[in-house]
């Protein structure tokens, strides 16, 4: 099941709205065949490890299938993975998590254990929700799941001071921000960073086949200088601009598109919105080894302080040349019928 899950990880960024799912076939302790989720409409983990079987000239019949995520028993944009299973004559399918869909939740089970298959379930349980959490979350709440991102003075400064350059952060941590973006379905500035940074909201790491997520811009007056990259670039038709929209119309728009993964990257009043209604999931910040505290200018730089406040737990911490990324869910988590 580990090396399942680390199939299921290629399909990171890739499959939605779909989940990120791995499959492992063996037989009397050989390997046969392996497969994974590669994009939305395309095979199932389960039919690409049946296919990777057959060209390695293996019969599975009788074989285990030991699978990240319940196999899919309706027809979608492809055939139901239980029939094929059930076709193919396995002996046994070990599942990690079980589909969170209400309407496909454990309806497989039933149908592989009547064909006489043997089904174990819970498997490395928990870390196959949390490599789908946001799958899962969108899935329960119609809503993406939200993560806040940002580059961070210790003293919670997005900005230096006039005349000391833009970046806060180094090289490694910049590129590992794209590696992020590459994982996520959409990211969203508000108003003043559209104006002030002119961003390109870009993943620019992977090469020209890489899918470029949604650039979301929140708005009042919807007006913006002529030259906004964001409006002007080769990918002006993933720009959705929202003018005076609550957050809850902006997250149930999004979640009908598919965005399941929603990467916030400012500016201040953005985060603070989102931490004073609860609505973080996910900080992501990176920190850079600065501390702006009695500078001349201090009360002049963007301050997003807020997002030291927030309570994180799973923490991991990565050092990334001179700077420290910090990354951790939140301990409270929102409640989407209050927003």
């Amino acid at each position: 099941m580990k090396m399942a899950l680390t199939l299921a990880r290629k399909g990171q960024g890739k499959t939605s709205p779909n989940p990120c799912v791995g499959s492992v076939i063996v037989k009397n302790g050989r390997l046969l065949g392996q497969g994974w989720h590669r994009q939305a409409g395309q095979a199932h983990a389960e039919i690409e490890a049946l296919r990777d079987a057959r060209r390695k000239g293996h019969t599975v019949k009788g074989s285990t299938v030991y699978v990240t995520l319940e196999p899919c028993c309706t027809h979608g944009k492809t055939p139901p993975c239980t029939e094929a299973l059930i076709q193919e004559k396995v002996a046994c399918v070990v599942v990690a998590a079980t589909d969170p869909n209400p309407c496909h939740t454990g309806r497989a089970y039933p149908l592989l254990r009547k064909a006489g298959i043997q089904v174990v379930t819970g498997v490395l349980a928990g870390e196959a929700e949390h490599l789908n959490r946001s799958f899962n979350h969108w899935i329960s709440t119609g809503q993406p799941w939200v993560i806040a991102k940002a580059a961070l003075s210790v003293d919670g400064k997005l900005t230096r001071p006039k005349g000391q350059g833009v970046w806060l952060t180094g090289e490694k941590a910049r590129r590992d921000v794209h590696k992020l973006r590459s994982h996520c379905d959409a990211i969203l500035v508000g108003a003043g960073t559209a104006r002030t940074d002119n961003p390109r909201l870009t993943v620019r790491t992977g090469g020209k086949s890489v899918k470029q997520p949604w650039r979301v811009v929140l708005t009042r007056s919807g007006k913006f200088p002529k030259p906004l990259h964001l409006l002007t670039d080769g990918h002006s038709s993933r720009t959705l601009i929202y003018q005076n929209k609550t957050w809850k119309q902006v997250l149930q728009d999004l979640g009908k598109k598919g965005v399941t993964r929603l990467l916030v990257e400012g500016g201040a009043g953005i985060f603070r919105d989102l931490a004073g209604k609860k609505l973080i999931n996910e900080a992501v910040l990176y920190f850079a080894p600065l501390n702006f505290q009695g500078h001349s200018q201090q009360s002049k730089l963007v301050d997003a302080s807020i997002l030291l406040q927030l309570s994180l737990k799973e923490t991991v911490i990565t050092k990334l040349g001179p700077d420290l990324k910090v990354q951790g869910l939140v301990a409270s988590n929102p409640q989407p019928e209050t927003l």
